[in-house]
C-alpha cells in the first residue's frame, strides 16, 4: 500500500479532493496489489474488484463538521505542520533551557551527549513515535487510548493525575518568569544593585570582582533579589508557608488567561498559535547565542560545556540522568503526544514528525547549553575566576540568579537582552503548558462530548489559579519541590513502565506493526520492533530500580522536612498509583463473562469499537485483522 499521503504539509489540507489514492483493493478487507479506481457519481474515490467494492469518500471535511477521517463532533488539525509545530512547542521547553545545561555539566560535559543521543535512540524515539501511533489510529485521548487493554485503563488517569499535578506549579513557574520580565523593563535593573535592608554580606550584580570578606558570609544582589524580594522565601516551614505574594499571583493569572485564550476553541485555536509558540524561541536564542559570542569569556564557557569528562561516562549516575532528562524533555509517558496525535487525520505521516521533533529537542537543548555557558563564562571572566561551575547555581538558580547577575554586567542595553531572555522563557512555558492543559481538556471531553472548549478552559484555569497559589507563598518552594519529587518524577517512571508493557507486551507489538501497515502503508521495521518489545522497557525498568536503591531523604536547600510533609508527598505518589488496580479492578467488574477468569481474560484484550473511531475505516480495519 502506497501513496497514503506525500511527503508535503499541504496534502493534510482536508480540502483537497481525492486526498488518498490507494494503490490497493481490499479483497474481503485484505489489500493486494493492482487497483481499478473510477470515480462515481458522488466524486467519490471507488477501488473496485471481482470480489468486492468499497467506496472511501475522500473529499475531506463536510460542512456539517463530520471528517471521513475522523469522528463525528472531534476536532482535527487545520494543518499538519500545526500538529509537528505544537508539538516542538510542547516538548521543546524550560527544561531545555535551565535543566539541560547544568545536568549536563554535572554530568561529564561533553561527555554526558553521548549517553544521553543513545538514551534518545533507545528510549526517546521509539516512545515518542509509539505514542504517536497509536493516538492518531484510535483518535482517543490518554485516557480512551487504553480501550485496547481496558484492564490498564488506570495508567491513563494516572498520567492525567500526574498531568494535574504538574500544571499546578509549572503556572507558578511562569508567575516568576513573568515577574522578572516585567522587572526588566527597569532601569537600572532591580537585581544589580544591593539594598541597605540585605546587609553587609551583599555585592553589587554589576561588581567586577568580589572582595573576600572573611567575616560576613556573601551573596550577590541577584540571588538576594530572587530570595528576598521575589520569593519572600522563608527559612523554613515548620511554622507554616504563608500567604500568596499579590505580585505573583496577578502574573500567575496573566499566564493561565494566556493559556485559556490559546485554547479557547481546542485545537483549531492552540494550532493557530503554535506557530509563535515554536519559532519564536529560536529567534530569541539565535539573538543571545550571537550576542554571547561577542562577549569576552564566553568561548572559555562554551568549551567549559562542552569538553568531555571520559572518567564520567560509565558511571551509572550519568546514565540515570540522561534517561530522565530524555524522558522529561521530550514529555514521553505523560499522555500529552497521544492527546495531540488524536487530532490528526487517519494517514497523516506521524514517522516523520517523531523524527523531527526528537532530533530538533536534542539540537535545542545543546543549543541553549552552548547560549547560557557562552553568557556565563563572559561573567566568570568578568568576575576573575577561572572555574565557570563557580558562578553557575543548579536548576531554576540557573535562569533567576545566574543568568540575570550575567545580564546585569552587560554594558550595553541589558534590560532588553533581559526581556529578550524572560520572554523566551514565557513562551516556552506557555507552549508546554497548553500541552498539558489540552490533555486535561480532552480527557474531559472525551467523557463529556457535549462540553465546550471554552467551558473546560476556563475550568481548568480557574483550579489552576487556585492551586498555583500555594506555589507563590514565602514556602512555595518548599511545596513545589515535594509535590514535583512525589507528585512527578517518582510515580512518572512507574506509570511509563506500565504503559510500555500494556502496548508492547499486551496489546502487543505484532498488533502495534499491523496497526502501522493498516494505518501508513508499512511495518515498523526491527529497530522499533526490538525497542517497543525489549529495549525501551527493559532500560526504563532498570532506571526505576536504580531510582529506589539510591532513595534518599529528600531537602530542599539542606532543609529536612518534617514527617508530616513526608507522609503528604508519599499519600500524593499512592493516590496516582493507585488508579491502576482501581480501574483494573473496575474494568474486571464491567466486563462479560460468566466466571471470573473469562471477566479477567476480555479485561486485557481490545473492547469491540476499538480501532479507527471513523465507522467505514473500523469495519475495514476488523476485516484486515481477520484475514491477517
Amino acid at each position: 500500500m502506497q501513496g497514503h499521503e506525500n511527503n508535503g504539509f499541504q496534502a493534510d489540507s482536508p480540502s483537497i479532493p481525492g486526498q488518498f489514492r490507494w494503490s490497493t483493493v481490499i479483497e474481503n478487507g485484505v489489500m493486494v496489489d493492482g487497483p481499478k479506481q473510477r470515480r462515481n457519481s458522488r466524486g467519490t474515490d471507488s477501488v473496485t474488484n471481482n470480489s468486492s467494492t468499497t467506496t472511501l469518500d475522500l473529499r475531506g471535511t463536510e460542512p456539517d463538521g463530520e471528517s471521513a477521517e475522523g469522528s463525528p463532533g472531534r476536532d482535527q488539525w487545520g494543518k499538519g505542520i500545526e500538529f509537528l509545530m505544537s508539538c516542538i512547542a510542547m516538548s521543546v521547553g524550560l527544561g531545555n533551557v535551565w535543566r539541560f545545561p547544568f545536568i549536563a555539566l554535572e554530568n561529564g560535559g561533553g561527555a554526558f551527549v553521548i549517553p544521553y543521543i543513545i538514551v534518545l535512540l533507545l528510549v526517546g524515539k521509539p516512545v515518542y513515535y509509539m505514542e504517536m501511533i497509536i493516538g492518531q489510529f484510535s483518535s482517543r485521548g490518554s485516557v480512551k487510548v487504553y480501550d485496547c487493554v481496558p484492564a490498564l485503563r488506570g495508567i491513563g488517569y494516572g498520567e492525567l493525575y500526574m498531568i494535574c499535578v504538574l500544571i499546578t506549579y509549572y503556572s507558578s513557574l511562569m508567575a516568576l518568569i513573568g515577574r522578572y520580565m516585567w522587572d526588566s523593563f527597569k532601569s537600572p535593573l532591580p537585581w544589580a544593585h544591593c539594598q541597605p535592608e540585605w546587609g553587609t554580606g551583599c555585592v553589587p550584580a554589576t561588581a567586577r570582582q568580589y572582595a573576600a570578606n572573611g567575616t560576613v558570609e556573601q551573596m550577590s544582589s541577584s540571588e538576594l533579589y530572587y530570595k528576598r524580594v521575589v520569593l519572600k522565601e522563608l527559612d523554613n516551614i515548620d511554622d507554616g508557608i504563608g500567604l500568596p505574594d499579590w505580585q505573583l499571583t496577578l502574573f500567575l493569572c496573566l499566564s493561565w488567561s494566556i493559556v485559556l485564550l490559546v485554547l479557547i476553541r481546542g485545537v483549531k485555536s492552540a494550532g493557530k498559535a503554535s506557530y509563535f509558540l515554536a519559532l519564536f524561541p529560536y529567534l530569541v536564542i539565535t539573538i543571545l547565542l550571537v550576542r554571547a559570542c561577542t562577549l569576552p569569556g564566553a568561548i572559555n564557557g562554551i568549551i567549559y560545556f562542552l569538553k568531555p569528562q571520559w572518567d564520567k561516562i560509565l558511571d551509572p549516575k550519568v546514565w540515570y540522568a540522561a534517561v530522565t532528562q530524555c524522558f522529561f524533555s521530550l514529555s514521553i509517558c505523560f499522555g500529552n503526544i497521544i492527546m495531540y496525535s488524536s487530532y490528526n487525520k487517519f494517514r497523516h505521516n506521524v514517522h516523520r514528525d517523531a523524527t523531527i521533533v526528537t532530533t530538533i529537542d536534542t539540537f535545542t537543548s545543546l543549543l541553549a547549553g552552548c547560549t547560557i555557558f557562552g553568557i556565563l563564562g563572559h561573567l566568570a571572566h568578568v568576575v576573575g575566576s577561572d572555574d565557570v561551575g563557580s558562578v553557575v547555581k543548579p536548576g531554576a538558580g540557573l535562569a533567576f540568579i545566574s543568568y540575570p547577575e550575567a545580564i546585569a554586567k552587560f554594558d550595553v542595553v541589558p534590560q532588553a537582552f533581559s526581556v529578550l531572555f524572560f520572554l523566551m522563557l514565557f513562551v516556552l512555558g506557555i507552549g508546554s503548558n497548553v500541552a498539558m492543559t489540552s490533555c486535561v481538556m480532552t480527557v474531559i471531553r472525551d467523557q463529556f462530548p457535549k462540553v465546550k472548549n471554552w467551558q473546560a478552559a476556563t475550568v481548568i484555569a480557574i483550579c489552576g489559579v487556585a492551586l498555583g497559589c500555594i506555589y507563590v507563598t514565602p514556602g512555595g518552594q518548599y511545596i513545589l519541590t515535594l509535590v514535583d519529587h512525589f507528585g512527578a518524577s517518582f510515580i512518572a517512571l512507574v506509570l511509563a513502565i506500565a504503559e510500555l508493557i500494556a502496548i508492547g507486551w499486551i496489546y502487543g507489538v505484532d498488533r502495534l506493526c499491523k496497526d502501522v501497515e493498516f494505518m501508513l502503508g508499512h511495518r515498523p521495521n526491527l529497530y522499533w520492533r526490538l525497542c517497543w518489545r525489549w529495549v525501551t522497557p527493559l532500560l526504563m525498568t532498570a532506571i526505576l530500580i536504580y531510582n529506589l536503591v539510591t532513595l534518599q531523604p529528600l531537602t530542599y536547600q539542606g532543609y529536612v522536612y518534617p514527617t508530616i510533609a513526608y507522609d503528604l508527598g508519599w499519600c500524593i505518589a499512592a493516590l496516582g498509583l493507585l488508579q491502576l488496580p482501581i480501574w483494573g479492578i473496575y474494568a474486571i467488574y464491567k466486563q462479560e463473562g460468566k466466571t471470573l477468569s473469562e471477566k479477567v481474560m476480555n479485561a486485557f484484550r481490545p473492547t469491540r469499537n476499538w480501532g479507527p473511531i471513523d465507522p467505514t475505516l473500523n469495519q475495514e480495519y476488523k476485516k484486515f485483522i481477520h484475514q491477517e
